[in-house]
């Protein structure tokens, strides 16, 4: 430093230091600052979650006059609805109104996909046990409930089809088109291949259960305004389906999401329904009214993620490589379509997982069943996909006595070679899996480690211990193109703070932190100087889902360029005032350093508002190169793929079935990660997601359709006595991505979930040892204990099977 001066800059006080030349730019690559995008820094909600002041929609002040909704439920799968009383329920203390389908004044319609097969409250027939068919409105959420009960339907059954053996062999109709993806002749490819197997597996589906349920709160205002506050991953989608519901513009409703305690896709479309009834009760009454479902009720009514039937043919070598696949990808949808097309769609593009087909057929069955329609999860479909591709390598690695990691590295795709081609005509340009499984190998000792278990099997009777390293190669980007763009709204203020909008929504994930240290980058800010605003539809409209890991690549682009904006007008003005070259214009930690006098960031932002500079802009983006046409097969759907591996080791206890991870390694590509604490703890989080849906989650429904497992007496999710007693989980270095995506960072909320595979995989070899590895277990999922001891005795049948045909 030199020294220091004061200068009256368009009637404001600034003052200014003159320092040494910096080697600093406005255009972004400035040294980067403590906190800043690219480094670690806290959530920006943290203090409030572990403090409780964190506010969530129950959390909320109660509007004077507050009235509570409870629905009504369904106690049959597939009915005709033949009467109605509900006059004991009108009657109950505290009830203000009952809601059936008869009072909607609009659509009675909430389908996402506009299909139309999805109403609000079900008419003349139910399609699911736990189908909301009315709702009541009371002064206590507890006279509610009591008065729900009262009611009385009368039901004529109808035939229910209930899983996917019933759906296809009543010859079911599907909820979306079957879809196809291709590359040569796959019956042929197979029939001349050296080696063939055919098989087939089911995987579980799995519950949200997020922290927080579904809820929502609607004041009405005048002229038909309407406000909601919405626990819901889609604000724009819940504004639309509210204006259907209520026949209103969409100008008069605003949806607003400061914060959602857990959504993993559960609050992508299965919010709608929660928000459509309070706003219909707000507006039929004219008094602010919320929802808060039970949780028992939360389980029963919203959809889960779909379970799979797969089967499949590989053709392959005795070196383990790769001829043909034919695979089909059947899933349970429930009773209408939601999201299932493209679920299924996701599947079919993910049942390659980092694996080059030469010739290939893959093809989808979304079934209807009389079931809760299935909806988004973490992954979308990709993770039941991965599982098919991992069950065609373990089926060749038992086949051919291979280790399944060298199957692995001899199938992955090659970039920039004819193994680089997706089934559905994508080239795979930074193929990096054979590379991450080889580096993970080695730093967990894998092959060592695999002997010394083979040992260790050979002398214990009861205890099997197993080991496996598996790859996840994930596409990023919505597959309806449509839905990758993004908005986002940015204020400076005259004090120099900032304040940041755009639509995405924070469910835990820390995409509002990462918004905020975009915004420090930019203007070389500390974190106390810049605020995140509730995701509101008032500010941003026309948002994406915050799904698809694409929050922020899609929003913290459109924050970067609303900043950019700003900041280039400011550049321009500061140039211009102190008539310097505007690439002499750059933010520093100290401030903006205009050649060689610095001045104080809110200084510079007075001059720039007394000269009627504009310090507010907003922002949009939209995923660039991507193309998708459903009716071919083919196209661009993804932007990039995300990388990693997992390797898991277990110990089963084959008198049992129960199973312990004793240790799990994790590399994972999160690009040039914008903040490393928040990626890592997304990383752990998705793998015990991951291993609880291949493990210990079991969803479980009677013959009459009827979800058993419907609470966490029921349910059981992993705890804290499940993680593994070893967990090392670490980013890969050095590792940009190629793509222009926000500072070259890469998607990081569904890719790692598939790292649970590993634990399921790991579990299939230690009970291989049962049969000294000759056979492959074909382990389905979710291996709880019972399903375990199973595979167990299946698999001693075959040793000693195996035994007496030696003997003899």
């Amino acid at each position: 430093m030199v020294g220091l001066s004061t200068e009256v800059i368009d009637g404001t006080t600034a003052e200014a230091t003159a320092l040494d030349s910096r080697t600093a730019s406005h255009d972004g690559t400035l040294k980067l600052v403590e906190g800043s995008a690219s480094q670690s820094q806290r959530h920006e909600s943290s203090i409030l979650h572990v403090s409780g002041g964190a506010a969530y929609i129950d959390d909320l002040p109660e509007p004077k006059g507050l009235l509570h909704l409870v629905p009504g439920l369904s106690t049959k799968a597939h009915a005709r609805i033949l009467a109605m009383d509900m006059e004991a329920v009108r009657a109950a203390p505290g009830v203000v109104l009952v809601l059936t389908a008869e009072d909607i004044p609009g659509h009675n319609d909430v389908s996402p996909v506009g299909k139309h097969d999805e109403p609000l409250l079900a008419e003349d027939i139910v399609s699911y046990y736990g189908q909301m068919i009315f709702a009541v409105v009371a002064e206590t959420r507890a006279q509610a409930r009591a008065a729900v009960r009262l009611a009385k339907i009368e039901y004529e059954d109808l035939p229910a089809i209930l899983d996917i053996a019933q759906s296809r062999a009543a010859g079911s109709p599907l909820v979306w088109r079957s879809l196809t993806m291709s590359r040569g002749d796959a019956e042929a490819a197979l029939s001349r291949a050296p080696r063939r197997i055919s098989g087939s597996l089911s995987v579980g589906g799995q519950e949200h259960f997020y922290l927080e349920g579904q809820a929502a709160m609607a004041v009405p205002g005048e002229e038909g305004e309407m406000r909601i506050w919405s626990s819901t991953q889609h604000p724009t989608e819940t504004q639309l389906m509210v204006t259907h519901v209520l026949n209103c513009p969409g100008a008069l409703v605003t949806v607003e999401v400061r914060r959602m305690g857990g959504g993993f896709g559960g609050k992508e479309t299965q919010a709608n329904g929660p928000a459509c009834l309070a706003a219909l009760a707000a507006s039929l009454t004219g008094q602010a009214t919320k929802l808060r479902l039970d949780r028992d009720d939360d389980m029963v009514i919203t959809g889960k993620r779909h379970d799979f039937v797969i089967d499949y043919d590989v053709g392959f070598d005795d070196d383990g490589r790769i001829y043909a696949v034919d695979m089909v990808l059947a899933a349970r949808c429930g009773w209408s379509a939601d999201l299932s097309g493209p679920v299924t769609d996701r599947a079919l593009f993910h049942a390659d997982n980092a694996y080059y087909y030469p010739t290939v057929r893959l093809r989808s069955e979304p079934l209807k069943t009389n079931t809760q329609s299935n909806t988004a999860y973490r992954g979308f479909g990709g993770p039941q996909g991965i599982v098919g591709a991992e069950r065609l390598i373990e089926e060749i690695a038992y086949a051919t006595g291979l280790d399944p990691l060298d199957v692995r590295l001899r199938n992955t795709y090659e970039t920039g070679t004819p193994r680089d081609l997706t089934p559905y005509h994508m080239n795979v340009e930074d193929s990096i899996a054979a590379d991450i499984m080889k580096t993970l190998a080695e730093d967990c000792d894998y092959k060592d480690r695999r002997k010394a278990i083979r040992a260790f099997n050979g002398k214990s009777h009861f205890i099997r211990r197993g080991i496996a390293l598996l790859p996840v190669k994930f596409g990023i980007a919505f597959t309806a193109t449509h839905y990758n763009q993004a908005g986002a709204l940015v204020h400076i203020y005259t004090d120099g703070s900032v304040q940041v909008n755009h639509g995405g929504c924070e469910m835990g994930q820390g995409l509002h932190t990462k918004m905020v240290q975009i915004v420090m980058r930019e203007f070389a800010l500390e974190a106390d100087r810049v605020r995140i605003t509730a995701t509101n539809t008032g500010k941003v409209p026309n948002t994406s889902a915050t799904a698809a890991s694409s929050g922020a690549d899609l929003n913290g682009m459109a924050v970067l360029d609303a900043v950019r904006k700003i900041k280039t007008r400011l550049v321009i003005f500061a140039a211009e005032h102190w008539s310097i070259p505007q690439e002499q214009i750059s933010f520093t930690p100290e401030g903006v350093l205009a050649g060689k006098i610095l001045i104080p960031f809110p200084d510079l932002i007075k001059a720039a508002y007394f000269a009627r500079i504009s310090l507010s802009s907003n922002g949009f983006y939209k995923t660039p190169k991507i193309h998708w046409n459903p009716d071919t097969g083919r196209g661009r759907p993804f932007l990039y793929f995300a990388y990693g591996a997992s390797c898991s080791e277990v110990a089963v206890d084959t008198l049992t079935g129960e199973m312990r991870i004793e240790r799990v390694d994790i590399l994972h590509d999160a690009g040039q990660s914008l903040n490393p604490a928040i990626d890592i703890g997304q990383v752990e989080g998705a793998f015990v997601q991951g291993a609880g849906w291949l493990t210990t989650e079991e969803l479980v429904w009677d013959a009459s359709g009827r979800l058993r497992t419907h609470a966490p007496s029921t349910y059981k999710i992993p705890g804290c006595s499940d993680r593994p007693r070893i967990f090392n989980v670490r980013l890969l270095d050095n590792a940009p991505n190629q793509e222009e995506t926000i500072f070259r960072s890469k998607a990081v909320g569904e890719p790692p979930f598939v790292h649970g595979l590993s634990v399921l995989h790991a579990i299939s070899d230690a009970l291989a040892s049962l049969d000294d590895y000759h056979t492959c277990p074909r382990l389905d999922a979710p291996a709880t204990p019972e399903t375990i001891l199973r595979c167990a005795s299946r698999l001693r049948a075959e040793a000693s099977g195996r035994a007496a045909a030696g003997t003899a």
